[in-house]
Parts: structure tokens; sequence; C-alpha cells
């Protein structure tokens, strides 16, 4: 069985503060899949998670650059059945990225191979079949709980609906948007891509709006998670460097965020080692 919770990272993979988005950044080469997983096992997982067992916890995961078969195959190495937490309302998956420029020649609902049950998927790229693609399933997802029963957000690569959709969709747009539905959520946790030609260059009007969609959910993030490869290179037994940093969102209900940085390994097995240095 590959590892879970890795323990220096048991304190940054619970259940997020109210009303606090996570930022988890990474760049070609050291994604942030892994982390997505092992925050999927820690809200879904009750043995893990007291919350998930006393009062519940409810997932939405929308991703433009994964399909649902991709998500599934990776928490069953977790031990999280997906397809079972779907049918129990705790789970929905909402697919960015199978239909998104897909135009079907009738009004028939859009079927992709290996969906989720109960999945959803978006067709469009506009903000508004965005809103309304999520405010639909956080409903689905709440329909059934009690009120005692929070529902977390995770966005995987919204960068990727920025630049495919051309001037169609603004950073300030797009952020204002997942604003919108953040505030019918628990928390939320957005994946995004941090390599330095998007960050950095700014050159093109995609990279400027790239840089401009990160710089505004690092303002509002209360934690951020990035990762980057070894400043020297591949190693046999080092992935890379996971560096943890307090957001511009922490306000005083908040636990301070220490900042900290350190290695990561992940096996073949998709099991996952995050140790100090020198160790």
């Amino acid at each position: 069985m590959a590892s879970r919770i890795p323990p220096l990272l048991d304190t940054y993979l619970g259940l997020p503060p109210e009303t606090s988005l996570v930022l988890l950044s990474g760049i070609l080469g050291s994604t942030t899949n892994w982390l997505v997983f092992r925050y999927l096992y820690s809200l879904l997982s009750a043995p893990s998670n007291p919350v998930a067992k006393e009062d519940g916890v409810n997932v939405v995961l929308v991703s433009f650059l994964r399909d649902y078969t991709f998500w599934k195959d990776g928490a069953g190495k977790l031990g999280i059945d997906l397809d079972v937490s779907t049918r129990k309302g705790k789970f929905v998956f909402v697919d960015g990225l199978s239909g998104l420029f897909y135009a079907p020649q009738s009004h028939a609902p859009i079927r992709t191979p290996g969906g989720a049950p109960g999945g959803r998927s978006l067709s469009s790229a506009t903000l508004q079949h965005l809103r309304k693609g999520l405010e639909d399933a956080v409903t689905q997802v709440q329909h059934s709980a009690s009120p005692e029963q929070r529902t977390v957000l995770i966005v995987d690569q919204p960068d990727l609906l920025l630049a495919a959709s051309g001037d169609g969709i603004s950073s300030q747009g797009l952020r204002e948007t997942l604003l919108d539905i953040r505030e019918k959520v628990h928390s939320s946790i957005v994946t995004l891509s941090a390599d330095e030609p998007l960050i950095s260059s700014q050159a093109t009007s995609l990279e400027k709006d790239h840089a401009a969609l990160g710089i505004s959910l690092a303002h509002d993030a209360h934690l951020i998670i990035s990762l980057r490869m070894l400043d020297t290179g591949a190693a046999r037994d080092v992935s890379g460097v996971l560096r943890v940093t307090p957001g511009g969102g922490i306000d005083d209900s908040m636990e301070v965020v220490e900042e900290r940085e350190l290695l990561y390994f992940v096996a073949g097995d998709g099991g996952v080692r995050v140790f100090e240095r020198g160790q």
C-alpha cells in the first residue's frame, strides 16, 4: 500500500479552516497530483479525519487537465474508492477536460468515456457555464448532506481554462467566479502551474493573465504549498522541493502557518516520502 499522509505534512493536509483557500503550485516535472490525492484521502477517509467521522466532509473536484479515471486510479492506491464515495453522496467529479471543446450534434447530454457515475461535464469555456456547473455540483453534494457536513471544493488547473479560452476569460473574471463559488462551500483548494515562463516573463497576454491569476490567488490563500525541482537537477532519491508559506489571506481566526522547506520523493508505486534536508 502506498504511503498515505507523510507525517511532516499531516498538519497541512487536513480540513482547511472555514472560508480559507489553499493554493498548490507546481511546475513541469513537479506536479501537485500526489498532494491532491492525499487531500482526497484526508477529507474522505474517516479513520484519518475526525471531522469526516463525526460531522462529515463532502468533496467537489473539478479538473481541467485530468479525467475521472486518473483520479479514481490514484485515489484507489490510497484505499479511497471514489465510485463508492459518489454513491454515498460524499463526492462529485466535474470533468472540465473531456467535453470542454466538444460540439455535440444534438442537445443530448455529453457522455465521456470513463466518466464518473453521477458526475458532471463542462461543455463551454465561459465563466457563466463554469459558475453554473460548479454551483450545480455543490448543490448536488450538499443536497443529501446534513447541516453539520462541510463541503470542500478542489479546482485542478483552472489556468488551462484561462489559456484555452483565448480572450474569452480574463484572470480577474476567473478569480471572481471562483470567489463566488468559494462562498458556498466550507473551504477551497486550487492547483496552479507556476513555471517561470508563465509567472516571470509576462511578455504575452497569456503570461500576463496567468501571472495575474497566480498572484491574486496567492493573495487570497491562507496557505501555499509549492513544488519545484532540485536546484542541482535530478536525483535518484529526491523528486523535488516542497515549500510551505503563508498566503495573504490569513486572518486572526486562523492558525499561523510556519514557513518551511522540505524534500520529497514520489516512488514508482505512488508512495511518497517527505523529509528534512540531510535526512
